[in-house]
Protein backbone atom coordinates (compact mmCIF):
# COMPACT_ATOMS: atom_id res chain seq x y z
CA UNK A 1 0.00 0.00 0.00
CA UNK A 2 1.49 3.63 -0.90
CA UNK A 3 2.41 5.43 2.25
CA UNK A 4 0.84 8.44 0.18
CA UNK A 5 -2.51 7.20 1.45
CA UNK A 6 -2.21 8.04 4.47
CA UNK A 7 -2.19 11.24 6.30
CA UNK A 8 0.48 10.40 9.39
CA UNK A 9 3.61 12.05 7.79
CA UNK A 10 4.47 14.52 11.19
CA UNK A 11 8.05 15.83 9.45
CA UNK A 12 5.81 17.16 6.62
CA UNK A 13 3.20 18.97 9.11
CA UNK A 14 5.87 20.34 10.81
CA UNK A 15 7.28 21.70 7.47
CA UNK A 16 4.15 23.13 6.56
CA UNK A 17 3.35 24.20 9.73
CA UNK A 18 6.50 26.16 10.06
CA UNK A 19 6.48 27.55 6.73
CA UNK A 20 2.68 28.45 7.08
CA UNK A 21 3.59 30.47 10.34
CA UNK A 22 6.71 32.37 9.20
CA UNK A 23 6.00 33.39 5.28
CA UNK A 24 5.05 36.37 6.19
CA UNK A 25 8.23 37.42 7.44
CA UNK A 26 10.91 39.54 5.07
CA UNK A 27 13.94 37.40 4.46
CA UNK A 28 16.37 38.57 7.02
CA UNK A 29 13.56 38.66 9.80
CA UNK A 30 12.59 34.62 9.25
CA UNK A 31 16.39 34.17 9.08
CA UNK A 32 16.62 35.38 12.39
CA UNK A 33 13.76 33.83 14.11
CA UNK A 34 14.75 30.42 12.81
CA UNK A 35 18.32 31.30 14.30
CA UNK A 36 16.91 31.71 17.72
CA UNK A 37 14.58 28.49 17.53
CA UNK A 38 17.88 26.42 16.08
CA UNK A 39 19.42 27.25 19.46
CA UNK A 40 17.85 24.12 21.37
CA UNK A 41 14.76 22.42 21.55
CA UNK A 42 13.21 24.30 24.06
CA UNK A 43 13.88 27.32 21.86
CA UNK A 44 12.26 25.77 18.94
CA UNK A 45 9.02 25.20 21.16
CA UNK A 46 9.04 28.58 22.02
CA UNK A 47 9.28 29.53 18.48
CA UNK A 48 6.18 26.92 17.19
CA UNK A 49 3.67 28.17 19.54
CA UNK A 50 1.31 27.34 16.55
CA UNK A 51 2.48 23.95 16.84
CA UNK A 52 1.03 22.86 19.75
CA UNK A 53 -2.21 24.60 19.45
CA UNK A 54 -2.25 22.60 15.97
CA UNK A 55 -1.81 19.09 18.37
CA UNK A 56 -4.02 19.51 21.13
CA UNK A 57 -6.91 22.10 19.75
CA UNK A 58 -9.05 18.75 20.00
CA UNK A 59 -7.25 16.55 22.29
CA UNK A 60 -9.99 14.43 24.31
CA UNK A 61 -7.78 14.57 27.36
CA UNK A 62 -9.56 17.34 28.09
CA UNK A 63 -12.87 15.69 28.73
CA UNK A 64 -11.35 13.66 31.75
CA UNK A 65 -10.52 17.00 34.12
CA UNK A 66 -12.34 19.68 32.43
CA UNK A 67 -13.79 20.73 29.12
CA UNK A 68 -16.54 22.21 30.57
CA UNK A 69 -17.99 25.98 29.96
CA UNK A 70 -17.13 26.53 33.93
CA UNK A 71 -13.61 25.39 33.51
CA UNK A 72 -12.58 28.01 31.26
CA UNK A 73 -10.76 30.72 32.30
CA UNK A 74 -8.54 33.59 30.37
CA UNK A 75 -5.20 31.57 29.57
CA UNK A 76 -1.98 32.98 29.16
CA UNK A 77 -2.02 30.96 25.71
CA UNK A 78 1.70 30.65 25.71
CA UNK A 79 2.66 29.47 29.13
CA UNK A 80 6.18 28.21 28.98
CA UNK A 81 8.75 28.68 32.26
CA UNK A 82 11.00 32.19 30.35
CA UNK A 83 7.45 34.14 30.08
CA UNK A 84 7.33 34.22 34.11
CA UNK A 85 9.68 36.78 35.35
CA UNK A 86 10.03 39.51 37.82
CA UNK A 87 8.09 42.83 36.84
CA UNK A 88 6.98 46.04 37.88
CA UNK A 89 5.41 49.37 36.56
CA UNK A 90 4.38 52.19 37.90
CA UNK A 91 4.82 51.93 41.84
CA UNK A 92 8.19 50.33 41.51
CA UNK A 93 7.70 47.53 43.02
CA UNK A 94 9.40 44.15 42.16
CA UNK A 95 6.90 41.33 41.98
CA UNK A 96 6.81 37.76 40.18
CA UNK A 97 4.76 36.34 37.84
CA UNK A 98 3.61 35.68 33.91
CA UNK A 99 3.80 39.18 32.09
CA UNK A 100 3.23 38.41 28.75
CA UNK A 101 -0.45 38.44 27.49
CA UNK A 102 0.09 38.26 23.47
CA UNK A 103 -1.57 35.16 22.92
CA UNK A 104 -3.80 35.21 25.77
CA UNK A 105 -7.51 33.66 25.58
CA UNK A 106 -9.90 32.70 26.80
CA UNK A 107 -10.43 28.96 26.98
CA UNK A 108 -9.93 25.34 29.22
CA UNK A 109 -7.20 25.75 31.94
CA UNK A 110 -5.48 22.60 31.06
CA UNK A 111 -4.16 24.03 27.92
CA UNK A 112 -1.63 26.13 30.40
CA UNK A 113 -1.32 23.56 32.48
CA UNK A 114 -0.20 21.22 30.15
CA UNK A 115 2.20 23.57 27.91
CA UNK A 116 4.03 25.05 30.85
CA UNK A 117 4.69 21.48 32.03
CA UNK A 118 6.45 20.61 28.93
CA UNK A 119 8.03 23.54 28.73
CA UNK A 120 9.27 22.46 32.35
CA UNK A 121 10.75 18.75 30.95
CA UNK A 122 12.50 20.77 28.50
CA UNK A 123 14.17 23.18 30.48
CA UNK A 124 15.17 20.65 32.92
CA UNK A 125 16.86 18.72 30.22
CA UNK A 126 18.33 21.52 28.51
CA UNK A 127 19.20 24.62 31.13
CA UNK A 128 19.03 22.61 34.93
CA UNK A 129 20.14 19.67 33.44
CA UNK A 130 18.30 17.89 35.74
CA UNK A 131 17.84 13.52 35.22
CA UNK A 132 14.44 11.61 34.04
CA UNK A 133 13.49 11.39 37.95
CA UNK A 134 14.40 15.05 38.78
CA UNK A 135 12.21 15.91 36.19
CA UNK A 136 9.55 14.18 37.12
CA UNK A 137 9.38 15.42 40.87
CA UNK A 138 9.32 18.61 39.62
CA UNK A 139 6.41 18.05 37.18
CA UNK A 140 4.10 16.58 40.24
CA UNK A 141 5.59 19.67 42.62
CA UNK A 142 4.52 21.96 39.80
CA UNK A 143 0.88 20.46 38.77
CA UNK A 144 0.31 19.67 42.95
CA UNK A 145 0.91 23.57 43.49
CA UNK A 146 -1.50 24.36 40.84
CA UNK A 147 -4.53 21.91 41.94
CA UNK A 148 -3.70 22.87 46.05
CA UNK A 149 -3.71 27.01 45.12
CA UNK A 150 -7.14 26.07 43.14
CA UNK A 151 -8.55 24.52 46.53
CA UNK A 152 -7.63 27.07 48.92
CA UNK A 153 -9.57 29.56 47.13
CA UNK A 154 -12.50 27.56 46.70
CA UNK A 155 -13.84 29.27 49.93
CA UNK A 156 -12.96 32.80 48.56
CA UNK A 157 -9.52 33.19 50.01
CA UNK A 158 -7.90 36.79 48.65
CA UNK A 159 -5.60 36.13 45.40
CA UNK A 160 -2.27 37.46 46.26
CA UNK A 161 0.67 38.34 43.69
CA UNK A 162 4.55 37.02 44.56
CA UNK A 163 5.95 39.98 46.03
CA UNK A 164 9.53 41.10 47.68
CA UNK A 165 7.49 40.34 51.22
CA UNK A 166 6.30 36.82 50.05
CA UNK A 167 9.11 35.56 48.11
CA UNK A 168 10.66 31.79 49.27
CA UNK A 169 12.57 29.22 48.12
CA UNK A 170 14.68 30.13 45.23
CA UNK A 171 13.12 33.23 44.20
CA UNK A 172 13.69 35.28 47.51
CA UNK A 173 17.17 35.88 46.34
CA UNK A 174 16.60 36.20 42.78
CA UNK A 175 13.90 39.23 43.54
CA UNK A 176 16.30 40.85 45.99
CA UNK A 177 19.12 41.22 43.49
CA UNK A 178 16.49 42.19 41.15
CA UNK A 179 15.55 44.82 43.65
CA UNK A 180 19.00 45.45 44.18
CA UNK A 181 20.72 45.78 40.45
CA UNK A 182 18.07 47.03 38.23
CA UNK A 183 15.86 50.51 38.36
CA UNK A 184 13.98 52.88 36.46
CA UNK A 185 17.36 54.92 36.41
CA UNK A 186 19.54 52.00 35.44
CA UNK A 187 16.74 50.98 32.63
CA UNK A 188 17.25 54.71 31.62
CA UNK A 189 21.23 54.81 31.42
CA UNK A 190 20.60 51.50 29.67
CA UNK A 191 17.95 52.81 26.62
CA UNK A 192 18.84 56.42 26.79
CA UNK A 193 21.49 59.47 27.07
CA UNK A 194 20.97 62.51 28.19
CA UNK A 195 21.86 65.50 26.19
CA UNK A 196 22.82 69.13 27.63
CA UNK A 197 21.05 70.87 24.81
CA UNK A 198 18.51 68.04 23.58
CA UNK A 199 17.79 66.36 26.76
CA UNK A 200 16.93 62.96 27.07
CA UNK A 201 17.33 60.66 23.89
CA UNK A 202 17.50 56.81 23.09
CA UNK A 203 20.83 56.06 22.74
CA UNK A 204 22.52 54.26 19.68
CA UNK A 205 21.71 50.40 19.93
CA UNK A 206 22.86 48.79 17.08
CA UNK A 207 21.19 45.66 16.82
CA UNK A 208 18.18 46.44 19.63
CA UNK A 209 17.19 49.90 18.56
CA UNK A 210 17.04 51.88 15.23
CA UNK A 211 16.11 55.39 14.00
CA UNK A 212 12.43 55.69 12.35
CA UNK A 213 11.70 57.67 9.34
CA UNK A 214 10.55 61.45 9.74
CA UNK A 215 6.91 60.56 9.04
CA UNK A 216 6.22 57.30 11.02
CA UNK A 217 7.97 58.92 14.05
CA UNK A 218 5.69 62.29 13.58
CA UNK A 219 2.70 59.63 13.22
CA UNK A 220 3.38 57.65 16.24
CA UNK A 221 4.12 60.89 18.22
CA UNK A 222 0.92 62.30 17.28
CA UNK A 223 -0.54 59.10 18.38
CA UNK A 224 0.83 58.83 21.98
CA UNK A 225 -0.01 61.91 22.70
CA UNK A 226 -3.38 62.19 21.61
CA UNK A 227 -5.62 59.17 20.65
CA UNK A 228 -3.42 56.37 22.74
CA UNK A 229 -5.13 58.08 25.93
CA UNK A 230 -8.16 57.34 25.38
CA UNK A 231 -7.67 53.69 25.46
CA UNK A 232 -6.30 54.24 29.49
CA UNK A 233 -8.36 52.80 31.78
CA UNK A 234 -7.61 55.57 34.77
CA UNK A 235 -6.69 58.74 33.56
CA UNK A 236 -3.29 60.28 35.03
CA UNK A 237 -3.58 63.96 36.80
CA UNK A 238 -4.74 66.50 34.71
CA UNK A 239 -2.48 68.70 36.42
CA UNK A 240 0.38 67.33 34.51
CA UNK A 241 -0.37 68.18 30.77
CA UNK A 242 2.88 67.19 29.88
CA UNK A 243 2.95 63.76 30.96
CA UNK A 244 2.48 62.06 27.60
CA UNK A 245 4.76 64.68 25.85
CA UNK A 246 6.61 62.45 23.14
CA UNK A 247 10.53 62.96 24.01
CA UNK A 248 11.58 60.40 21.63
CA UNK A 249 11.29 57.04 19.15
CA UNK A 250 12.85 54.64 17.47
CA UNK A 251 12.41 51.06 16.50
CA UNK A 252 12.62 47.72 18.35
CA UNK A 253 14.65 45.22 17.02
CA UNK A 254 15.28 41.53 17.45
CA UNK A 255 13.16 41.33 20.50
CA UNK A 256 11.23 37.60 21.59
CA UNK A 257 11.49 34.28 19.71
CA UNK A 258 7.90 33.53 18.86
CA UNK A 259 6.93 37.39 18.51
CA UNK A 260 10.46 37.96 16.16
CA UNK A 261 8.89 39.81 12.94
CA UNK A 262 5.91 41.78 14.59
CA UNK A 263 6.12 45.49 14.15
CA UNK A 264 7.67 47.17 17.48
CA UNK A 265 8.91 50.94 18.73
CA UNK A 266 9.63 52.43 21.84
CA UNK A 267 8.58 55.64 22.42
CA UNK A 268 10.10 57.74 25.07
CA UNK A 269 7.69 60.42 27.14
CA UNK A 270 7.92 62.99 29.81
CA UNK A 271 6.53 61.06 32.71
CA UNK A 272 6.84 63.08 35.58
CA UNK A 273 8.67 66.45 35.80
CA UNK A 274 9.80 66.51 39.50
CA UNK A 275 13.03 64.02 38.90
CA UNK A 276 15.81 63.36 36.47
CA UNK A 277 14.35 59.83 36.26
CA UNK A 278 10.87 60.53 35.86
CA UNK A 279 11.12 59.30 32.13
CA UNK A 280 8.98 56.38 30.75
CA UNK A 281 9.77 54.01 28.06
CA UNK A 282 6.46 52.71 26.24
CA UNK A 283 6.31 49.81 24.12
CA UNK A 284 4.56 49.55 21.21
CA UNK A 285 4.24 46.21 20.22
CA UNK A 286 2.00 45.24 16.99
CA UNK A 287 -0.94 42.36 18.13
CA UNK A 288 -2.17 39.84 16.15
CA UNK A 289 -5.10 37.03 16.73
CA UNK A 290 -3.09 34.22 19.12
CA UNK A 291 -2.54 31.03 17.70
CA UNK A 292 -5.82 29.39 18.34
CA UNK A 293 -7.72 31.82 16.48
CA UNK A 294 -6.51 29.98 13.39
CA UNK A 295 -8.25 26.90 15.06
CA UNK A 296 -11.77 28.17 15.84
CA UNK A 297 -14.30 27.35 13.47
CA UNK A 298 -16.31 30.21 11.66
CA UNK A 299 -19.08 30.81 14.64
CA UNK A 300 -16.66 31.10 17.00
CA UNK A 301 -14.40 33.22 14.76
CA UNK A 302 -16.94 35.56 14.91
CA UNK A 303 -17.83 35.46 18.29
CA UNK A 304 -14.34 36.68 19.83
CA UNK A 305 -14.24 39.33 17.47
CA UNK A 306 -17.72 40.42 18.73
CA UNK A 307 -16.04 40.07 21.73
CA UNK A 308 -12.68 41.78 21.05
CA UNK A 309 -13.38 44.18 18.19
CA UNK A 310 -9.35 44.15 17.52
CA UNK A 311 -6.48 42.66 18.97
CA UNK A 312 -5.49 45.76 21.46
CA UNK A 313 -8.80 45.67 22.91
CA UNK A 314 -8.20 41.51 23.83
CA UNK A 315 -4.58 42.07 25.22
CA UNK A 316 -5.82 45.13 27.53
CA UNK A 317 -8.55 42.76 28.58
CA UNK A 318 -6.63 39.66 29.28
CA UNK A 319 -3.91 42.16 30.58
CA UNK A 320 -6.14 43.71 33.42
CA UNK A 321 -8.13 40.22 33.76
CA UNK A 322 -5.02 38.18 34.74
CA UNK A 323 -2.56 40.63 36.34
CA UNK A 324 -2.66 41.62 40.07
CA UNK A 325 -1.14 45.11 38.88
CA UNK A 326 -1.90 45.80 35.44
CA UNK A 327 0.42 48.43 33.86
CA UNK A 328 -1.03 51.56 34.65
CA UNK A 329 -0.19 52.53 30.63
CA UNK A 330 -1.82 49.42 29.48
CA UNK A 331 -3.70 50.27 26.18
CA UNK A 332 -3.60 50.58 22.22
CA UNK A 333 -3.69 52.24 19.38
CA UNK A 334 -4.15 51.77 15.42
CA UNK A 335 -1.66 52.77 12.57
CA UNK A 336 -1.59 52.38 8.99
CA UNK A 337 -4.22 49.73 9.33
CA UNK A 338 -2.20 47.79 12.57
CA UNK A 339 -3.23 47.36 15.79
CA UNK A 340 -0.82 47.30 19.01
CA UNK A 341 -0.47 47.21 22.36
CA UNK A 342 0.97 49.88 24.41
CA UNK A 343 2.89 49.24 27.89
CA UNK A 344 5.22 50.80 30.18
CA UNK A 345 8.71 48.55 30.20
CA UNK A 346 9.28 47.55 33.18
CA UNK A 347 12.42 48.71 34.85
CA UNK A 348 12.35 45.12 36.76
CA UNK A 349 11.91 42.57 33.66
CA UNK A 350 14.20 39.57 34.45
CA UNK A 351 13.90 36.22 33.69
CA UNK A 352 15.27 34.18 36.23
CA UNK A 353 18.51 32.10 35.41
CA UNK A 354 17.25 28.46 35.76
CA UNK A 355 20.84 27.11 34.89
CA UNK A 356 22.02 28.45 38.05
CA UNK A 357 19.80 26.70 40.23
CA UNK A 358 21.27 24.48 42.31
CA UNK A 359 19.93 21.09 41.66
CA UNK A 360 16.80 19.72 41.93
CA UNK A 361 15.26 20.52 44.85
CA UNK A 362 15.52 23.91 44.00
CA UNK A 363 14.38 23.35 40.66
CA UNK A 364 10.93 21.97 42.33
CA UNK A 365 10.75 24.46 44.81
CA UNK A 366 10.53 26.92 42.01
CA UNK A 367 8.02 24.04 39.69
CA UNK A 368 5.81 24.30 42.96
CA UNK A 369 5.35 27.96 43.02
CA UNK A 370 5.04 28.40 38.97
CA UNK A 371 2.40 26.41 39.58
CA UNK A 372 0.60 27.93 41.79
CA UNK A 373 0.95 31.40 40.33
CA UNK A 374 -0.62 29.80 36.92
CA UNK A 375 -3.63 28.77 39.25
CA UNK A 376 -3.57 32.10 41.06
CA UNK A 377 -3.87 34.12 37.23
CA UNK A 378 -6.57 31.75 36.24
CA UNK A 379 -8.24 32.62 39.68
CA UNK A 380 -7.91 35.81 38.56
CA UNK A 381 -9.17 35.27 34.78
CA UNK A 382 -12.01 33.28 35.58
CA UNK A 383 -12.81 36.39 38.42
CA UNK A 384 -13.43 38.82 35.11
CA UNK A 385 -15.66 36.86 33.83
CA UNK A 386 -17.80 35.88 36.25
CA UNK A 387 -18.55 39.06 37.78
CA UNK A 388 -15.69 39.01 40.31
CA UNK A 389 -16.38 35.61 41.60
CA UNK A 390 -13.08 33.34 40.96
CA UNK A 391 -14.78 30.59 43.21
CA UNK A 392 -17.00 29.36 40.02
CA UNK A 393 -14.08 28.49 38.40
CA UNK A 394 -12.00 27.25 41.29
CA UNK A 395 -15.14 24.78 42.73
CA UNK A 396 -15.69 23.45 38.77
CA UNK A 397 -12.04 22.32 38.16
CA UNK A 398 -12.12 20.94 42.19
CA UNK A 399 -15.16 18.89 40.89
CA UNK A 400 -13.63 17.58 38.01
CA UNK A 401 -10.39 16.51 39.72
CA UNK A 402 -12.24 14.86 43.20
CA UNK A 403 -11.06 11.65 43.86
CA UNK A 404 -8.73 11.46 40.81
CA UNK A 405 -6.27 13.75 41.92
CA UNK A 406 -3.40 11.31 41.34
CA UNK A 407 -4.75 10.53 38.09
CA UNK A 408 -4.59 14.04 36.44
CA UNK A 409 -0.53 14.36 38.17
CA UNK A 410 0.12 11.02 35.89
CA UNK A 411 -2.02 12.15 32.60
CA UNK A 412 -0.10 15.53 32.48
CA UNK A 413 3.46 14.16 33.77
CA UNK A 414 2.81 11.37 30.99
CA UNK A 415 1.93 14.08 28.35
CA UNK A 416 4.83 16.29 29.20
CA UNK A 417 7.47 14.19 28.43
CA UNK A 418 5.83 12.34 25.46
CA UNK A 419 5.39 15.84 24.13
CA UNK A 420 8.90 16.70 25.11
CA UNK A 421 10.39 13.64 23.12
CA UNK A 422 7.94 14.60 19.86
CA UNK A 423 9.30 18.34 20.19
CA UNK A 424 13.03 17.64 20.21
CA UNK A 425 12.22 15.38 16.97
CA UNK A 426 10.69 18.09 15.81
CA UNK A 427 13.29 19.83 16.24
CA UNK A 428 15.06 17.64 14.24
CA UNK A 429 13.12 18.01 10.92
CA UNK A 430 13.67 21.80 11.71
CA UNK A 431 17.13 22.21 11.44
CA UNK A 432 17.44 19.57 8.15
CA UNK A 433 14.70 21.29 7.12
CA UNK A 434 14.90 24.95 7.61
CA UNK A 435 18.58 26.00 8.74
CA UNK A 436 20.37 25.65 5.70
CA UNK A 437 17.87 26.43 3.42
CA UNK A 438 15.49 28.65 4.39
CA UNK A 439 12.84 27.09 2.31
CA UNK A 440 10.27 24.56 2.19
Amino acid sequence: MSHALTGHNRPQQVIEATHQANKTLATATRQAKYAKMAASPYRFYRGSNHLFWQDVWHDWRFALFGGWPETQTWLQGDAHVYNFGAYGHHDDQVRYGMDDFDDALIGDYQYDVWRLAISVVLDGRENAELDTKAIDKALKKLIKGYCQTLADHVDGKPIHAVTLDTAKGPLKPFMNKVADKQSRARMLEKWTTLGEHKGRQFAERPGKLANLPADVASQLRRLIEQEYQQTLQHAFKESDPHHFRVKDTARRLDAGTGSLGVERYYVLIEGGVEHEHDDIILDIKEQVPPEAFQLMDKSQQQAWRKLFPNEGIRHAAAFHAIAEHPDAYLGWLTMNDKVFSVRERSPFKKDIPTHKLSGGKSYRKLAKQWGEILAREHLRGAQALNQGDATRFAKAVCQRLKGRETQFVEVVSTLAVAYADCTEQDYAVFIDQFLATDSP
